[in-house]
């Protein structure tokens, strides 16, 4: 008869918990490289969107309404213009999309009105005859 000692060799165990948790642990690398970082990386994307939303922003919100942004609140929400004289409150967290971009703030010198080329005088000159 065989004694059911002789079936195992000795050390075996310990090699084996590092086998069976490899697998596992190469799982949980994959979830994190495939889902949870892009993931998070939309949630970021979408916070700085939301964080650029300026008054004369063309939005979308996720009841699917398109207007215009009239006046941003400190709470939160948002007055967005839908019809001619038809404002709506809207959270902010409600917006999933920024469609055109408004006029800028009168006084910012970082968006100067381009010059027409007959006004620089580079391509439109014509001389009296």
């Amino acid at each position: 008869m065989i004694s059911p000692a002789y079936a195992q060799a000795p050390g075996a165990g310990a090699g084996d918990i590092f086998g069976m948790l490899f697998p596992l642990i190469l799982v949980f690398v994959i979830f994190y490289l495939l889902v949870f970082r892009p993931q998070q990386k939309r949630m970021k994307e979408h916070q700085a969107m939301l964080d650029a939303v300026k008054r004369g922003d063309t939005v979308v919100t996720a009841g699917g309404i398109i207007g215009k942004v009239m006046r941003i609140g400190t709470d939160g929400e948002l007055k967005i213009e839908i019809a001619d004289g038809v404002q709506v409150r809207v959270l902010k967290s409600t917006i999933t999309d920024v469609r055109g971009k408004g006029e800028p703030v009168k006084g910012d010198a970082s968006k100067d009105k381009e010059e027409s080329p007959a006004e620089s005088g580079a391509n439109g000159d014509k001389t009296a005859a």
